[in-house]
């Protein structure tokens, strides 16, 4: 007896956890970007809107609504907000403009303010605060800016790659940006100058749609079906079985969550020791979001209207 619970013990030692989701948060369309602040969730959709949750109590507490827009045919639709980030009471948010263009708004004190029109003709991607007066850019022509809000000009703008961007993300204090586009590896640029100061590559060998960086190990969600980590001393990559949207690593970087397969399951595994810990069940399309609030709590999104939380112990 005792021989054949020490071998179940040890048989249930290779395989995760399956986990279900503890909590539901129902947004107004599909989720495209989530920002954890303090006790409130920002959540951006499709549908014209960032909804604000405050995670301790599960209610919403605000929306962000932005401005509808005419199609090819002049008919009014929802916009497609992009990306959203928060620096104090202030929100940047990267919407879809007519004609292709976008727009740049920041939020504040219940005023939606235009910062980057589509008058500019920018196919803007991604924005996110360096500080209260600078915020940087990721264009889908993989240019990289960095705009002052108070002097309402370009501070520096860069050329990362001839590759067409996907993702860009900062570290804790903002002063690396890694950028991640269809080559498949990573430029790691100065935000103060825009210098090149690291490449990563060798991992992934096609386009890498996410990347997340934290305590200096970085993870991607590769096309190429591989999340790759870049770590000091321990560079590899886990294969899943279907394309890898989206990525997430807790703030210790310890832990580290990849969109594993067609169900949309989520792995989460130790990023020194590379074992699976946990397989989150539920999602229903394809994942657009991993963001961990501390080593044991996350939350993700897909194409839908739901954001999981989940809790792991």
């Amino acid at each position: 007896m005792k021989l054949l619970i020490s071998l179940l013990f040890s048989f249930s030692l290779l395989f995760s956890q399956n986990l279900k989701p503890t909590q539901t948060y129902l947004a107004s369309g599909g989720v495209t970007d989530l920002v954890l602040k303090e006790n409130l969730l920002y959540i951006s959709t499709d549908a014209s809107l960032v909804d604000i949750f405050d995670v301790s109590s599960s209610e919403l507490v605000n929306s962000i609504k932005i401005p509808q827009i005419k199609d090819f045919i002049g008919d009014l639709i929802n916009t497609k907000i992009y990306s959203v980030d928060v620096m104090k009471n202030k929100v940047i948010l990267v919407a879809q403009g007519e004609k292709g263009f976008r727009n740049i708004y920041e939020y504040s004190n219940n005023k939606l303010t235009p910062i980057i029109t589509i008058d500019k003709k920018m196919y803007i991607a991604k924005a996110k605060y360096l500080n209260e007066d600078l915020i940087i850019l990721g264009l889908l022509s993989n240019q990289i800016f960095v705009y002052n809000l108070k002097e309402k000009k370009f501070v520096w703008e860069v050329q990362a790659s001839q590759s067409k961007f996907s993702n860009f993300v900062l570290n804790e204090d903002k002063s690396k940006v890694i950028i991640a586009d269809e080559s498949g590896s990573l430029k790691q640029l100065n935000t103060k100058n825009g210098k090149v100061e690291k490449i990563y590559s060798g991992l992934n060998v096609d386009n890498v749609f996410q990347v997340d960086i934290k305590k200096e190990i970085i993870i991607t969600a590769g096309q190429d079906r591989r999340c790759a980590i870049y770590q000091k001393y321990n560079q590899y990559y886990k294969k899943a079985d279907f394309l890898i949207y989206s990525v997430g690593l807790s703030p210790s970087g310890k832990l580290a969550g990849f969109a594993n397969n067609e169900d949309n399951d989520i792995t989460i595994f130790n990023t020194k020791s590379k074992k699976e810990l946990y397989t989150l069940k539920g999602h229903k399309m394809t994942l657009t979001n991993i963001l961990f609030k501390n080593e044991n709590e996350l939350y993700s999104s897909s194409d839908d209207n739901e954001v999981y939380y989940w809790k792991l112990k």
